[in-house]
């Protein structure tokens, strides 16, 4: 059975070495892809996704995003640490809330580029 790429591969072992050089150059280290894919990994659960939606929208305390999404406030604690932990939201404290919002504009420019782009 024909591989579905077959058609795709190089005749020879590497016909533009200096694509591939060029490219290679520009990569960046090992460990900026590991982090670059760590991060990527926080996206990939749907109540984290949520919640950084609802952050995306207004700063908001853990009993609050609780209540939007129906979730305890155990499991919404849990997940906002993780997502803290990439610093993907801020925290701050006023009297006994803490109140979270997102880390900076980049992330609400992630959000909104991938909603941007299920939307083509």
């Amino acid at each position: 059975m024909l591989d579905q790429y077959d058609n795709e591969r190089c005749d020879e072992s590497c016909p533009h070495k200096d694509i591939v050089s060029q490219v290679r150059a520009a990569m960046p280290p090992e460990d900026e892809l590991l982090d670059l894919a760590e991060l990527f990994k926080v996206f990939g659960d749907t109540t984290r996704v949520k919640i950084l939606y609802v952050l995306f929208e207004s700063e908001m305390c853990v009993c609050d995003i609780a209540e939007l999404l129906g979730i305890s406030q155990s499991a919404i604690s849990h997940q906002l640490r993780i997502i803290k932990q990439a610093k993907l939201i801020k925290s701050r404290r006023s009297g006994k809330t803490v109140y979270y919002s997102l880390a900076d504009g980049h992330v609400g420019t992630i959000i909104g580029v991938a909603k941007e782009h299920l939307e083509e």
